[in-house]
């Protein structure tokens, strides 16, 4: 079918720290559960309510599995673009379905956007590597 878009984005927090595999090729593979959260307010009672939706997200994409491995914990609020694939799996004989948010090799996206001082703490603990904050028009030669 032509012209149809499977996308999702989701902007939500992390609600474990990311379950990192090894796939049969060598390649590793990132497990998210990610939180979004909405409020209103009932009309009826006066009284705030919160609902939260919980999602399943696999990442198959090398360089994000290594953003995740390196950088994200439990908590941690992310910005994540993929599309939603459905598989089935068999468990003690019963067919089961589960529909998950699919980052492949080829696209997909994550932004972390947990606070500066927080991501700078795990950055701090993972490698040794910090972003530059301030990129000036200025040449260093």
């Amino acid at each position: 079918m032509s012209g149809s878009v499977n996308k999702v984005i989701l902007v939500g927090n992390l609600g474990q720290d990311p379950e990192i595999r090894a796939m049969q090729n060598g390649d590793k593979v990132a497990n998210l559960s990610v939180a979004t959260s909405e409020s209103w307010k009932d009309k009826t009672t006066g009284e705030r309510k919160d609902k939260t939706e919980w999602h399943k997200v696999v990442i198959f994409n090398n360089g994000l599995v290594k953003l995740c491995e390196s950088y994200l914990k439990k908590g941690d609020k992310i910005y994540l673009e993929g599309a939603l694939q459905t598989r089935k799996y068999e468990q003690n004989g019963v067919e089961k379905y589960t529909t998950e948010v699919v980052l492949k090799a080829y696209n997909g996206e994550i932004r972390m956007l947990s606070s500066k001082e927080q991501s700078q703490h795990d950055i701090d603990k993972s490698n040794g590597y910090q972003p530059q904050d301030d990129l000036s028009d200025s040449t260093p030669f």
